[in-house]
């Protein structure tokens, strides 16, 4: 309604409208409305159940990721994963620890390959071609080609680490899938077998050692088999013909037999005692017991001891030059010396010159055994340090084959290296240098 004036007369004006339409058309929105705000209101429940849901899911989410996290950091073993192109994703503090490398400095822009040894690689990439045929030319490639192929193996590779140092690991690599079996990634678990190669080494050796001394117990049995019959034959028929020597006139035969018998003794005891020795080497029961002593003097008592065991009218001449004190181990030198001059003896002629020398100059002594004897060969004298080694012109001259070996133990036992000097037919000389400023009391 509205009103106005015309010559001072009011007049009142009303306009009418049917608004039948925009009453329906308002009764609808409201009916709308409250339509709305029952959904929302339904869809506010929905909504705070399905956050209440997620949330309760992002829990155990949590839960599962820090087990998963859990078990990667403490799994007591190096755990690195990569991408399906080789980056790593997964670089556990165990790999950190061991390897050397912290997890920002290869994360997302190293691959394995960086402490993998190229070598071994190079061997895998061969091996790769004669099982499967293929040439692969990334490294990466070829360390997961059998992970792709769904096929496990633990394998022994060498790791460097980022000092450079290297050590040996176990690893198995194996293709991370998701649910449609489709490769995401890659997954190397490996651990530190340092000790287990320690102890597999040892076990080697033990069974090496084992082995060893089955075989030096079978060629002592070969070897006294043969070297006993002969002295122990004649102290069977030296004391069968002593017997029969009951007058007497028959003294001199039987002082005659004596002797073989003491001879004969003699020599299986030296052969049970080089026997007793090795034995001792071999299971490092020897000690070096380091005394001042005169060399001279010592050498010269030795000569007196042994000279009866001496050829018909071979002779020994024995010269020093230097001081004559020196710091050895004197039990195991009088064995050294014993062996090398019984062996000149025994592999020379009759009325044959055996020289010892022995000279003392800057904290060396260098002791020299030399004869005239039948000489040793090139090829020999590549093995007479070896056990029960005899040489091809030895024929049937008595010994073991032991002495040498067990000179050439005592002489490495205190700082000594022993050399030999031969020729056929024209005799033998063997050296022996000891650095005696590395020697200790």
């Amino acid at each position: 309604m509205s009103n106005y004036q015309i010559n001072n007369d009011n007049y009142v004006i009303a306009f009418i409208n049917n608004v039948t339409l925009r009453r329906k058309a308002e009764a609808k929105i409201e009916k709308l409305y409250n339509e709305l705000e029952v959904i929302v209101e339904q869809r506010t429940k929905d909504l705070k159940k399905a956050l209440l849901d997620f949330k309760k899911a992002q829990v155990e989410l949590d839960k599962a990721t820090s087990f998963q996290k859990a078990i990667i950091d403490n799994a007591g073993a190096m755990i690195v994963a990569t991408d399906t192109k080789g980056l790593i994703t997964v670089f556990n503090p165990e790999a950190s620890l061991n390897i050397g490398y912290s997890q920002s400095e290869v994360i997302g822009k190293m691959t394995p390959i960086l402490f993998h040894d190229k070598n071994e690689i190079n061997r895998r990439r061969a091996d790769l071609f004669s099982e499967f045929g293929i040439k692969l030319k990334n490294d990466f490639d070829v360390m997961v080609e059998k992970a792709k192929r769904n096929i496990h193996e633990e394998e022994v590779y060498t790791y460097t680490r980022k000092d450079g140092s290297t050590f040996p690991v176990a690893l198995t690599i194996s293709a991370v899938k998701d649910k449609n079996g489709t490769i995401t990634g890659f997954m190397g678990v490996s651990i530190d077998i340092t000790e287990r190669k320690k102890a597999e080494e040892k076990l080697t050796r033990s069974l090496e050692k084992e082995r060893d001394l089955g075989e030096l117990k079978t060629r002592f049995v070969s070897m006294a088999s043969h070297e006993f019959r002969t002295p122990l034959s004649t102290i069977l028929s030296s004391a069968y013909l002593i017997e029969k020597y009951s007058d007497t006139k028959d003294q001199p035969d039987r002082e005659k037999h004596l002797h073989r018998i003491t001879s004969s003794v003699s020599m299986l005891t030296d052969i049970l005692n080089d026997f007793l020795s090795l034995g001792k080497i071999e299971e490092g029961k020897i000690q070096v017991r380091l005394t001042c002593f005169n060399i001279e003097q010592v050498i010269n008592n030795i000569v007196d001891e042994i000279s009866g065991t001496f050829k018909k009218k071979q002779i020994v001449i024995y010269s020093h030059t230097g001081l004559t004190d020196v710091f050895l181990d004197q039990t195991l030198l009088k064995n050294m010396i014993y062996n090398l001059v019984s062996n000149a003896s025994k592999f020379s002629p009759e009325k044959s010159l055996i020289e010892i020398k022995t000279t003392y100059r800057k904290q060396q002594l260098v002791l020299s055994v030399k004869d005239r004897g039948i000489g040793i060969s090139k090829e020999d004298q590549k093995h007479l340090m070896e056990r029960f080694f005899r040489g091809v012109n030895a024929g049937n001259i008595q010994g073991t084959g032991l002495g040498l070996h067990l000179v050439s133990k005592y002489a490495e036992l205190m700082n000594g290296t022993v050399d030999c000097i031969s020729e056929l037919e024209k005799g033998t000389e063997f050296v022996i240098t000891f650095n005696l400023n590395k020697q200790k009391p």
